[in-house]
């Protein structure tokens, strides 16, 4: 990270942009299964736009990089960005490809499926990063997922690396990584099913989370932050491990709490804040998204999250 504690940090984020589905049902549906929902909408998401707001709404300064289609849902997406002062100059327009969207059923009790047809995501190209070198070399934290092609994300963070950008890779959805990419990352934030298929370890409890984390930093990352839903996060780094208990909040739809995490904890990282202040931030703003319905609308301003800081109500 670039100098001290600031006031506003330049968080940059290259990855995906989708138009998510959105059903509620009773339950998620069995396969073969058809089940009668209930509400529809149609809700601006991304796990790289989502990360995106979630660190404007934060305070941060924010770039975008990725595709979308020339189709009824860029335009909506696009001017969602706007809404919240993000810069899109280098999302490009794919005369050829669909718009990203996400089909997900939410459930009674606030847990989802997903399912992802990535469309222009997938075609953001090593090339456009290149295009969009002047965006990552002036952050202070790169912000990058796996909603795009995997030689994009290395590409990018190659870029970042060479400027001393702070890279922060959030490995969704899950898959395995090569070496050359987990050696560029900084920080590397993945849930419990992310962590157990990266390291082929389960996280039943905090000893297999904390040998989990282990693994995960003996693959070349030098921090590790292990999101684990009611359980907290847990940070490891330097040869040392801490829990962070969640916040005590009523879940109703947890289908952008990951990503207010990852938004959170980069905006304090990027700010100059520790590492144990910037894993209660992101605890902070992923409890606050999972009390509101869909993804970028339950993304939490900052005021709301500074005052859920101050009244430390850890469960």
């Amino acid at each position: 990270m670039k100098g001290c504690k600031r006031m506003t940090a330049h968080v940059t984020v290259v990855g995906s942009l989708n138009m998510d589905l959105v059903a509620r049902a009773p339950r998620i549906p069995r396969p073969g299964e058809t089940i009668i929902g209930g509400e529809f909408r149609n809700v601006p998401g991304g796990k790289g736009a989502n990360q995106a707001i979630a660190a404007a709404r934060l305070g941060a300064t924010v770039s975008m990089v990725g595709r979308v289609g020339r189709d009824t849902f860029a335009g909506p997406l696009l001017d969602n960005l706007d809404a919240d002062g993000i810069d899109h100059t280098f999302v490009v327009q794919d005369p050829e490809a669909a718009t990203g969207v996400a089909l997900i059923v939410v459930d009674d009790g606030g847990e989802n499926s997903i399912v992802v047809a990535s469309g222009a995501n997938m075609r953001l190209s090593p090339a456009d990063v290149d295009g969009a070198e002047a965006a990552i070399a002036g952050a202070d934290a790169l912000l990058l997922q796996l909603e795009i092609p995997l030689e994009t994300v290395i590409r990018a963070a190659k870029i970042a690396r060479a400027r001393a950008v702070k890279i922060i890779l959030n490995p969704a959805p899950a898959r395995s990584l090569p070496a050359e990419l987990l050696s560029l990352v900084d920080v590397l934030i993945p849930n419990e099913s992310e962590t157990a298929l990266l390291t082929g370890l389960p996280v039943g409890d905090q000893a297999e989370a904390k040998t989990a984390a282990a693994a995960l930093q003996d693959s070349g990352v030098g921090t590790v932050i292990l999101t684990l839903g009611e359980r907290g996060a847990m940070l490891a780094t330097e040869g040392k491990t801490e829990l962070f208990p969640a916040f005590d909040v009523t879940p109703v739809d947890t289908t952008a709490a990951g990503d207010a995490f990852v938004g959170g904890f980069a905006v304090a990282l990027a700010e100059g804040r520790t590492l144990a202040e910037a894993v209660r931030w992101g605890n902070g703003a992923g409890g606050l998204a999972a009390t509101k319905l869909g993804a970028q609308p339950s993304l939490p301003a900052r005021r709301d999250l500074e005052r859920l800081l101050a009244t430390g109500g850890n469960r």
